[in-house]
């Protein structure tokens, strides 16, 4: 539970400063042990229309979210930063997230709900203050406080787009 205090932390404080900087911090997770933490954030661009961010644009956020870091202080001692992209897992997490990756393959885990904690299906939304959830077994709606995790399934089986050959 101090872990989770910490996270949303880290959290509020960099997504206070990332929209001057032109980024989403898309989240934010807290390994390792004790001894040794490693933070690792995930940002992308702020404006949808940008596309995914680029190594390079990862690697000029990196020295602002290092420096805003060290200003929190939030560990005693050393700790390891690592900034990326979130990558084709992308964890969602806020109610746009849920809006904008509406129709992608999702793995929801919720803190128990009727007897089940996992559910994999395709995102409809985020509707009636809810995210939406169709599954084989049929609908399904969380609140976002009862969404532990959710991340987009990539679907590694999808038709190759014109022009490209799979190998």
């Amino acid at each position: 539970m101090a872990e989770d205090s910490l996270v949303n932390r880290l959290l509020g404080f960099l997504e206070a400063q990332a929209p001057g900087h032109g980024v989403d911090i898309v989240d934010v997770e807290v390994v390792g042990t004790s001894k040794a933490p490693v933070v690792r954030v995930r940002i992308d661009n702020a404006d949808e229309s940008a596309g995914t961010i680029s190594l390079d644009e990862v690697a000029v956020q990196n020295e602002w979210i290092s420096a805003a870091l060290d200003e929190l202080d939030p560990f005693p001692g050393a700790y390891t930063l690592e900034v990326s992209s979130p990558g084709l897992a992308r964890p969602l997490r806020r109610e746009r997230d849920f809006v904008r990756f509406a129709g992608q393959d999702v793995e929801l885990t919720t803190n128990g709900y009727e007897g089940r904690r996992r559910f994999t299906g395709r995102l409809e939304g985020f509707s009636d203050g809810k995210v939406q959830l169709s599954c084989d077994d049929g609908p399904h709606a969380f609140s976002l406080d009862e969404v532990k995790k959710c991340k987009i399934k990539p679907n590694f089986d999808a038709p190759a787009k014109p022009g490209k050959k799979r190998k």
